[in-house]
Formats: structure tokens, C-alpha cells, sequence
């Protein structure tokens, strides 16, 4: 197998063409004709993450967010990202992203982030009409686009659906906006930051909208449109598709027959802490 042939598979799961147009998915370092046993999936291409990969004779990185989003001037190995691509190039290593694709794709981290929630009866939250449907992915392109909506098992009220969703996500905190005794039954959601997407959320039948990075005048709009909002930050609304894209990604090189192995990597955290 080669960078070429996971970057593939990859795209079956989250096709390039979904991705936002001020997007940077795709391969970041590295030749589609490198050969490939060895794959990792992380959420961020940080330094120390590149670096154990590096250690572990991993053969591509596969990250969630780019690591290049802007054009480079120059590639100056005393920077971040300068070793970053220096230590990559020097280990034959490819690093490579799926990120506002894998965000839009049907089974991709919004869906991730839904079922974990709990929700059904699905749809999407922001649709771009102008984009035509991929239909190479193994799951329904019903489900493409940004953001998703869905409704609880049963109404319950915004304090205890955060509190409920500390539990279910494994987080330490969560911040909400608005009436603690609010009735929800409908939630409207968006891995990642997710205040551009508030105007499709107020056009909604949705009572709460989960997300992260969102700030202070966006929640008072929420309060004074007598809605909830429960923010339960960047990494802890993403980090949970690691583990799941290194499963499917597994599951389908075993089918292939292919000698590769894949792995989650396991070293990230949250870089807010809570004291």
C-alpha cells in the first residue's frame, strides 16, 4: 500500500470535495507514491505528536486539522512548524488531513458527535446547496453537510442535559447559556467552533445548540432568543473521531487484505484545564 492508496480510503469515508473552500484538507507532506505499514490518526499534528510518530516508524499521520493553513514563506526548521515538516520529510513520514470534509461526511465527526449524544430522526444543520453530493462514501450523502440536528430520546431540561452530556463525553466541564429549566427536546449541534453556524441554529426548530468557541455576546443572543446553549469546547467535540476514523480506516484495509496497521493516537489532551 501506498500514501496514495490510504489517501483513498480516507476519501471514500470523507471526500475532498465536501471540504469548506477555505479549507487546507489533503496531503500536507510527503509523496502519494510512499510505501505505507504503519498509519496513526490524531486530531492535531503537534509537534510532540509528530515527533512519538516519528519514534514509532509511523508511515503516515492522518490529522484531523491541517498543518498547513496558510501559505508558507518559508521553511525555517527552527520553527514549530518548520521541524514539524523537517522531521516528516526526514523519516520518509507523509502527514495528511481530513478536516471540514470529514466535518460535512455522513458517518463524520458531527454524526460521531450525535450519536454519542443520543439523538435520532437526523438532518443537517447548514446544507450547502451549491455543492453537488458526493456519492462515493459508504454511508447516505443525505447526511452531508455542516452541523446536524436531531432529537432527544425524551424532553428533558437544558441543566440536565449538560450535566448528562459531562458523563457522556467524558469532560470535566461544560458552560451553558440560558434558562437551566428550559425544556428540550430538539438539539442542534456543530463539532469544533461553532458560532458561524448560530444563524442555521436560530432558523431551527432546535431549543439548544451544543458546540465549542463560543462566546460571550453569542450566548447573551441565545438568552435573549430564550433558547439554550451548551458549550462543550473545541477538543472534547472532535477528539471523539480519532478513535472511531482509526477503526473504520482498520476495517477496511483487513477487508482489502492489506498489510497495514492503524492506530489512535493516544497522547492528546485538552489544552484548557479546568483548576
Amino acid at each position: 500500500m501506498t500514501v496514495g492508496d490510504i489517501i483513498n480510503k480516507v476519501e471514500d469515508l470523507a471526500p475532498g470535495e465536501l471540504a469548506e473552500t477555505w479549507d487546507n484538507v489533503g496531503l500536507q507532506v510527503g509523496s502519494r507514491d510512499w510505501p505505507v505499514k504503519h498509519v496513526w490518526v490524531a486530531l492535531d499534528p503537534l509537534p510532540q505528536v509528530v515527533a512519538a510518530a516519528c519514534r514509532a516508524d509511523v508511515d503516515m499521520l492522518i490529522t484531523h486539522h491541517p498543518l498547513i493553513f496558510k501559505p508558507l514563506k518559508s521553511i525555517d526548521c527552527t520553527t514549530p512548524a518548520g521541524e514539524i515538516i523537517h522531521s516528516a520529510l526526514c523519516h520518509n513520514m507523509a502527514i495528511f488531513s481530513a478536516h471540514t470534509n470529514l466535518d460535512s461526511a455522513a458517518g463524520g465527526v458531527n454524526d460521531i458527535l450525535a450519536k454519542r449524544i443520543g439523538l435520532c430522526n437526523m438532518g443537517v444543520l447548514q446544507r450547502d446547496e451549491q455543492r453537488e453530493p458526493a456519492t462515493n462514501g459508504p454511508e447516505s450523502s443525505v447526511l452531508q453537510g455542516l452541523g446536524r440536528l436531531g432529537d432527544l430520546p425524551q424532553e428533558t431540561t437544558l441543566i440536565s442535559l449538560a450535566r448528562e452530556l459531562k458523563d457522556r463525553l467524558h469532560i470535566e466541564s461544560v458552560a451553558i447559556a440560558g434558562d437551566p429549566d428550559l425544556a428540550v427536546s430538539r438539539v442542534a449541534l456543530c463539532s469544533g467552533s461553532g458560532a458561524s453556524l448560530l444563524g442555521d441554529f436560530f432558523g431551527s426548530s432546535a431549543q439548544v445548540y451544543i458546540s465549542g468557541d463560543l462566546r460571550y455576546h453569542d450566548a447573551r443572543d441565545v438568552e435573549i432568543a430564550g433558547r439554550g446553549l451548551i458549550d462543550i469546547g473545541h477538543f472534547a467535540s472532535e477528539h471523539l473521531v480519532v478513535e472511531v476514523l482509526a477503526g473504520k480506516l482498520a476495517d477496511m484495509l483487513n477487508k482489502s487484505s492489506a498489510d497495514v496497521s492503524v492506530e489512535a493516537c493516544r497522547l492528546e489532551e485538552d489544552p484548557f484545564k479546568n483548576i
